[in-house]
């Protein structure tokens, strides 16, 4: 029997809007990249050394308040979600939205490419991640089956209205805002390609009559850890997760799954 995978820590973001209408921020993957590739996800990818740097203490708003593991991984969410749109969730020295500056845009590169630390940028722009805008959304750990595997924790925020989304062209080809019933419905007609963790929280999302009731409903539920279990059916093999994880009961056929 094959050795189990650990799973990697990895985080995503469900930056979602009421303005023009309800809709969530989401990225198509490069069809070379190896996980999910060419499909329509949330902005997210794993942690990194520098998200674990103590000297964030001093750039982060809302340090105090998070448990010191989930610390790097709110920082993983808000850099992946930079590095793959361009927004930054962050705010000045005046507790104002980061409003935007062309040192962020042209960083964007070397950031995404370790050439230059996430945190020396957010230092040079004088303001502090803003870690009290997540909250968390649901948390999926990848089937043991799998030969890589992702510990993610997904979490939701307010996008800020000032901030233009604009994709890398690296590990994703496009950035869009999108109904998450849009999705759902792309996904059923297979034209956009979506994996079923995604699938799954953007049925959640979809509950919600818009972003506020998003966040707040988000806040309000327990979060039951998801990682799918292999089982067979009458029909072939399956995936379960959790009844209680707030998705309701789901059996989903492998050969759809993956």
């Amino acid at each position: 029997m094959p050795d189990i995978a650990t799973p990697v820590p990895a985080a995503t973001i469900l930056l979602v809007r009421d303005e023009p209408s309800f809709e969530v921020l989401m990225v198509k993957r490069h069809h070379q990249i190896d996980f999910a590739s060419g499909a329509l996800v949330f902005p997210g990818g794993k942690t990194h050394a520098g998200d674990h740097d103590p000297a964030w203490e001093g750039r982060t708003l809302g340090w105090d308040a998070s448990e010191p593991l989930a610390r790097p991984l709110r920082i993983a969410a808000i850099r992946e979600a930079y590095e793959e749109t361009g927004i930054l969730l962050a705010r000045h020295a005046d507790g104002g939205h980061f409003r935007g500056d062309e040192r962020a845009g042209r960083a964007r590169d070397d950031v995404a490419r370790d050439r230059r630390s996430f945190l020396d940028l957010v230092t040079e722009l004088d303001v502090k991640l803003d870690l009290d805008a997540l909250s968390v959304f649901a948390r999926w750990i990848t089937p043991e089956m799998m030969p890589k595997r992702f510990d993610t924790w997904f979490y939701i925020g307010a996008a800020p209205a000032d901030q233009l989304a604009l994709c890398d062209g690296w590990e994703t080809v496009d950035a869009e805002w999108i109904a998450p019933s849009e999705a759902l419905r792309l996904g059923a007609l297979g034209e956009r390609k979506v994996i079923f963790p995604t699938r799954m929280n953007l049925q959640l999302l979809a509950e919600a009559s818009g972003a506020t009731d998003a966040v707040e409903r988000a806040r309000s539920r327990t979060l039951v850890t998801v990682e799918p279990k292999l089982v067979d059916t009458p029909e072939g093999r399956a995936l379960t997760i959790p009844p209680d994880a707030g998705y309701g009961a789901v059996t989903e056929s492998l050969a759809t799954a993956m």
